[in-house]
């Protein structure tokens, strides 16, 4: 009888011979807390309690996809600020990182970087408060015209954010993010920014490296992002690399902005479970849950 091989280079060939015939095993789902933390309560979802989704209905929801933490950021903030107040929240086990929205109706969208009232806004609101605790960000707020980011109030907000530690959730394209950066004391060096959707219009994988390189303190949030998945929406080839490359600048957020979103709430909780058991243990838990705990200075593992 031939001298048959150590066991490890029979499990070695075994592995080969899987890989070869095409059954390599599949990565479960990642099954740890989420921080979602590009959430929105906006007026039509809960409408004084008797709209479609009042805050029993979105907090079981957050339940169900095991969300622990979330960034609330509503139009108007009183969304925010049911969320923040209520003891049902509290029961739910939700911890809310409160934001203040630039909107107090949906004209706003279009004239904010240069409306001086909603700069009084926020100073009210940074001055009000929640239940939950000060504000802890500004934002989210759009810019559809990259050379807006250069509006006199979104240059004064974007400074005041440096100042008092705020940190901005901005829907913006790769233009708008240097800009945005360079109006701040700091050129961009200290600003803590969450990119909603890690770019309007799917910015190539490359130019967010870019600037992940240039903004030590530039987060992106994955909502949306076009080209993040591929087939059996395990992530893209190039993503994976740049998610493993920067694992502690990424965050998952559900961009509930309309009602439908809420309808699919937990579908979309799911498939960031799909595609973060695809990344390794600790690398799936920074995105999932550590790096938006860690911007807030939460406690604990929820």
């Amino acid at each position: 009888m031939a001298n048959r091989p150590p066991a490890r280079a029979r499990r070695a060939l075994a592995a080969l011979l899987l890989i070869a015939a095409g059954g390599s095993a599949t990565a479960a789902d990642y099954t740890g807390p989420l921080f979602d933390a590009h959430l929105h309560y906006n007026d039509e979802a809960w409408n004084g309690q008797s709209g479609p989704h009042p805050l029993a209905d979105v907090l079981a929801r957050m339940q169900r996809s095991g969300v622990k933490a979330i960034i609330s950021n509503s139009r108007p903030n009183d969304g925010t600020q049911r969320l923040a107040s209520s003891a049902e929240t509290r029961q739910a086990g939700v911890t809310v990182v409160p934001f203040v929205r630039l909107y107090r109706n949906r004209a706003d969208y279009d004239n904010w970087f240069r409306d001086e009232t909603i700069y009084r806004m926020v100073q009210d609101e940074l001055a009000r408060g929640t239940a939950a605790g000060p504000f802890r960000g500004l934002g989210e707020f759009h810019l559809y015209d990259s050379g807006n980011a250069n509006g006199p109030v979104a240059k004064k907000l974007m400074a005041l954010a440096e100042e008092k530690g705020l940190v901005v959730l901005a829907h913006v394209d790769d233009v708008a993010i240097d800009l945005l950066m360079a109006n701040t004391p700091s050129q961009g060096q200290k600003v803590r920014l969450i990119w909603a959707h890690t770019g309007i219009g799917g910015a190539p994988a490359a130019r967010v490296d870019q600037l992940m390189a240039r903004y030590p303190q530039l987060v992106g949030e994955l909502s949306y992002r076009p080209g993040l998945t591929c087939e059996g929406g395990k992530l893209c080839p190039e993503w994976r690399s740049l998610l493993l490359k920067y694992p502690t600048r990424f965050v998952i957020g559900s961009d509930t902005w309309v009602n439908q979103r809420w309808q699919y709430y937990e579908e979309l909780m799911k498939g960031y479970r799909t595609w973060l058991g695809d990344l390794p243990a600790d690398a799936a838990r920074r995105i999932a849950w550590d790096n938006g705990a860690n911007l807030f200075g939460l406690k604990g593992t929820q």
